[in-house]
């Protein structure tokens, strides 16, 4: 090993001892996204096709009188994009903390990624 590759290998161990859990696990998502090909949320745009994984951190049904939407925020450790299921009050293995890759164009509401009606694959749990 060279200096400067050892000098990487300390510097991301001390990087684990002193980051947060948050950190920590957010380094993870995004590790396990790119190995997914997953594009970061934080990298996404308007009208673009993407492909992201991460987990979800919230389900939420919204009862609308003449539309209810299922909406699910899914995390990948860069970002936060929405996901929403117009027409729908429940889908079977979209809960808080599943992993999942979802596929589909963004858009943005109040500011915020979104993509309507997306591919989904759930990953096994871990």
């Amino acid at each position: 090993m060279t200096t400067d590759e050892s000098r990487v290998s300390l510097r991301r161990i001390l990087q684990r001892f002193t980051a947060s859990e948050a950190e920590i696990d957010a380094q993870e998502l995004r590790q396990e996204s790119a190995e997914c090909g997953g594009v970061l949320a934080q990298q996404c745009s308007r009208g673009q096709v993407v492909s992201v994984a991460g987990r979800l951190r919230t389900v939420v049904y919204t009862p609308r009188t003449n539309l209810p939407t299922l909406e699910a925020d899914l995390y990948d450790g860069s970002d936060v994009v929405t996901l929403v299921w117009l027409g729908r009050r429940h889908i079977s293995g979209i809960e808080p903390g599943r992993h999942l890759t979802a596929r589909g164009r963004v858009a943005m509401r109040d500011e915020r990624k979104v993509i309507y009606n997306p591919y989904y694959e759930l990953d096994s749990p871990k």
